[in-house]
């Protein structure tokens, strides 16, 4: 089967960088603007044709899937009230995608992560997610997990999202050794995860989208894990991209890094610019009140 129809989402990281606020919080469930940030990434696979999304899910993080489940109080109020539009997008994602939780039960990396997905994915291709990573389209074409779905489908082998770098930041991501493919992407020689600068193959980071074969779960299911006990998705597609093709492309869509303290504030920023309701609030606040401030380098 070529068609992906699956998808994997972990979100079952401790969120350890938002402390406090994610003691009792999923990390996944703190809000951009009006929706939790698993709330963007979910949609972004429905939007790309996905119908089985399934959650990673650790201890304590049962606020995800109650979230994408019914609630019958606040719908039926909604409702008398005249005010189900309020919900519309949540209901919309719920009547389009079969939303699946999965616990992982010991925190053992991401490539154990999606290594949980594998009874619910079986023999099929699927695409995986970091539950953390927002990508928003903005222009009429396909978003990123479309277009790694389209040339997964078109090509047969796994492909995933890269994004180029600067040299001072290649030791924070997985970075793809690439050569140029005449078809408008990447092959990928190999993989490094968070390389030093000096040793790095390529600027070409992983930020966190993918699309493999089911051939990936051998690989997840012989890797040695590393230093710290966690089984890396970057060595296993490092030792699949060895054995077989894996393509890389790039990407169109705005990304912002929803787990780091910056980016999840710029993703507040810039969504928020783009809301019906508030943008043009927000964009008189930055410009009439925020930005003299900042311009004397004074707080307010």
């Amino acid at each position: 089967m070529s068609k992906v129809k699956k998808a994997i989402i972990p979100a079952a990281g401790l969120g350890t960088r938002f402390l406090p606020a994610t003691k009792t919080v999923p990390k996944e469930m703190l809000t951009i603007v009006d929706a939790p940030i698993i709330f963007y990434v979910v949609e972004e696979a429905i939007q790309a044709g996905i119908e089985d999304i399934v959650l990673i899910q650790g201890r304590g993080k049962t606020a995800i899937e109650d979230f994408f489940d019914t609630s019958y109080e606040l719908e039926d109020k909604l409702g008398k009230d005249g005010k189900t539009h309020l919900l519309e997008r949540l209901v919309k994602i719920r009547e389009m995608a079969n939303i699946i939780s999965v616990r992982q039960k010991q925190p053992l990396g991401l490539g154990h992560a999606v290594l949980c997905g594998q009874k619910v994915v079986g023999h099929e291709p699927f695409a995986v997610l970091l539950g953390d990573e927002i990508m928003v389209q903005k222009q009429a074409e396909a978003n990123t997990i479309g277009r790694l779905k389209s040339i997964f489908e078109d090509t047969k082998s796994s492909t995933v999202a890269v994004m180029e770098v600067a040299p001072s930041e290649v030791s924070k991501y997985g970075i793809a050794d690439v050569e140029k493919e005449a078809r408008g992407y990447f092959r990928v020689k190999g993989f490094v995860e968070k390389p030093k600068p000096e040793a790095a193959p390529s600027r070409w980071a992983l930020p966190g989208r993918y699309v493999f074969g089911p051939e990936i779960f051998d690989e997840l299911q012989n890797a040695k894990p590393g230093v710290l006990g966690e089984i890396q998705l970057t060595d296993s597609m490092n030792s699949l991209a060895k054995k077989s093709p894996v393509f890389a492309s790039q990407f169109s869509s705005d990304r912002f890094d929803a787990g780091d303290k910056l980016g999840y504030l710029k993703a507040n920023i810039e969504l928020g610019l783009d809301h019906p309701e508030i943008g043009a609030d927000l964009k008189k606040y930055l410009l009439q009140e925020l930005m003299p401030h900042l311009q004397k380098g004074t707080s307010r």
